[in-house]
């Protein structure tokens, strides 16, 4: 009885110990989180004030580092529409950047930035619907997964579990 109690034990520990490492999985949620509260922050803003709200990467220059939205970002308030922080325009919110064993890329339409409209949708500077996803990967690889944040034309983030492979 003592064998078969033990072994028990055993398999149930197994199964309740993570496969993973915890500290690189907790990165991979806040970061994921984060952005999309971010995001949401920039659309909710649009629509109560009836305005053109923009999450951009923070120091936004053309061809200015690599790392893109992964430099951290801000959310602010967007007068002249070019999708950049000019003198008189309010910031909302400000995020560092993040950790070195995280990296975040997007496709073309939202690598720089998401500009919302009054209604909350996702707009391009031009006017055209923003459509584009973003990657959030653990650059270590010690994780099997990622997170892809999906921009969609009505302006809401969604989230989905996506394989390592989808970082590369």
């Amino acid at each position: 009885e003592l064998m078969v109690v033990l072994a028990v034990s055993a398999i149930l520990l197994g199964l309740a110990s993570p496969s993973r490492p915890l500290g690189a999985v907790k990165l991979l949620v806040e970061a994921t989180n984060e952005l999309v509260s971010s995001l949401q922050l920039a659309r909710s803003e649009a629509i109560k004030r009836r305005s053109r709200e923009v999450l951009v990467r923070l120091e936004w220059q053309p061809l200015r580092g690599r790392r893109g939205l992964a430099e951290g970002w801000l959310v602010f308030h967007e007068v002249n529409n070019n999708a950049a922080l000019d003198a008189g325009e309010r910031v909302i919110m400000r995020r560092p950047a993040l950790p070195a064993g995280l990296s975040l890329t997007g496709n073309l339409p939202v690598s720089q930035y998401i500009l919302y409209s009054p209604a909350g949708s996702a707009k391009l500077i031009s006017g055209a619907w923003q459509l584009g996803m973003l990657i959030l990967c653990d650059v270590s690889r010690q994780l099997d997964a990622a997170r892809k944040i999906i921009s969609s034309s009505t302006g809401r983030p969604r989230t989905v579990k996506v394989t390592l492979a989808s970082c590369s």
